[in-house]
């Protein structure tokens, strides 16, 4: 295989020398043997030599230059950001200074190239906007700089090798807004913190002494005969319960929906919900699946362990196979005994794969609480709104109109086996998850 041959000058001239050379030229074209245009013409052709040498003369050299790119530790998908590059000018002049950077995977460039100025003996720091594209682990690579003094002749260009890894985690911004005052106190509404009855429960919660009225199971006798009368446990309710993540990864997911594959969004409403979960002492785990179970983890409700579902998450990608279910769900129902909020994410349906999901679901309302998400193309409904006028029109409508078919009768299907469905557009999905999952609280479904 051929290395392609690459040269780098080191130094070029300006779009301004361009300009200045270019009008020297239309006017020696424009008036040929004439003298004073002829004269004028070898003046500017001399002060642009002269010129030309000043600015190699002023300089700054390289080693009076410093560029660094500033540290970044993440981003979040499709939310603006910003790069920041900071120049060390140790001269005695003004510079401009230009980066362009090495394209990454992950990233997309609203601009072309940062471009910033420094002054003399300073360090400054200019930004160029950018914008996370897909979600994982990446790296910055190399740093293409130009600088130029205030003349603008001659640009100078650097090569800065800057090697800096970075992740793109999916957008959670939802969850700040949840965190907000009056939803933490519609958190304490629904019940989600511990409640203490006397005699009931099984977490223990104090000592006291039996009154009248306190069932004789409540009784604890070691306590009692320590103290030579009849002493009561108390024991509080624990509100806490499982809830499993379980992600269709396979190719149903694969699609775009906007800016974006239906799987993103998935992750984005899934790390959500946990997060809200977890924030309420809820018990968090996640099964991710195409073919092979993908990734697993128990579940917990540390802080450590939330943190921890979003680094085996947050870069896991979608399949173009075709997803095991009965796999999926054979493994959930070895390892999951505690009845549980099941929330699987998914886009089932078509007839033929719906049967064998459907089954498997069915086994599992039995024990557990299913929530199953869909996420539907606003386009579908788009088509439907608009009134038909042309042949064209009517054919997407008859094609949306069979989509929304399929996707109400799936829906009907599952809230006949018990099992509470979410379709909405992919936009809302996180909200109406994080909804969801408050009215199952407040209602003690789990």
């Amino acid at each position: 295989m051929r290395r392609r041959l690459q040269i780098r000058l080191p130094l070029w001239v300006t779009s301004r020398f361009l300009y200045i050379l270019g009008g020297i030229a239309v006017v020696l074209a424009s008036a040929p043997g004439f003298a004073p245009l002829l004269a004028l013409a070898a003046v500017a052709g001399v002060a642009l030599a002269v010129a030309t040498v000043a600015d190699l003369a002023i300089g700054p050299r390289r080693s009076q230059l410093t560029i660094e790119r500033e540290p970044v530790r993440h981003f979040a998908l499709r939310v603006g950001a910003r790069l920041g590059y900071a120049v060390e000018n140790r001269s005695r002049y003004d510079v401009r200074v230009g980066t362009v950077e090495a394209p990454v995977r992950t990233i997309a460039y609203d601009e072309d190239e940062a471009i910033g100025d420094a002054a003399p003996r300073s360090r400054t720091t200019f930004w160029r906007p950018v914008t996370p594209v897909s979600r994982g682990a990446d790296a910055f690579g190399t740093i293409y700089a130009w600088y130029e003094n205030r003349l603008g002749l001659i640009r100078r260009r650097l090569v800065v090798p800057a090697p800096m890894p970075f992740r793109v985690y999916p957008d959670l911004s939802a969850v700040e807004r949840y965190g907000a005052l009056h939803m933490r106190n519609r958190l304490i509404e629904a019940g989600l913190r511990k409640m203490r009855l006397k005699g009931a429960g099984t977490e223990f919660e104090s000592l006291r002494e039996y009154a009248s009225g306190d069932e004789f199971r409540a009784i604890d006798w070691k306590a009692s005969a320590r103290r030579g009368k009849l002493i009561v446990a108390q024991h509080e309710v624990e509100r806490s319960q499982n809830v499993m993540i379980v992600l269709d990864c396979g190719r149903l997911m694969t699609p775009r929906l906007e800016d974006q594959r239906k799987f993103d969004f998935a992750i984005t409403a899934a790390l959500s919900v946990a997060t809200i979960a977890g924030l309420a002492n809820d018990k968090v785990g996640a099964v991710a699946f195409a073919r092979d179970i993908l990734a697993a983890s128990a579940p917990r409700s540390t802080r450590a362990s939330i943190a921890g579902l979003s680094e085996m998450l947050y870069d896991l990608e979608p399949r173009f196979e075709e997803s095991d279910y009965a796999k999926a769900f054979a493994y959930l129902r070895d390892r999951l005994h505690k009845r549980s909020m099941i929330v699987f994410f998914t886009d089932v349906i078509d007839p033929v794969a719906q049967s064998a999901v459907l089954a498997e679901l069915g086994t599992l309302a039995k024990r557990h609480l299913v929530v199953c998400v869909f996420m539907n193309d606003a386009a579908v409904a788009n088509a439907l709104a608009v009134p038909v006028t042309r042949v064209d029109g009517a054919y997407e409508a008859a094609v949306a109109l069979g989509l929304d078919h399929e996707r109400r009768a799936a829906a009907a299907n599952l809230n006949a086996r018990g099992i509470i469905t979410i379709d909405v557009p992919a936009r809302k999905l996180t909200t109406a998850l994080i909804d969801q999952y408050l009215r199952v609280k407040a209602r003690g479904l789990i």
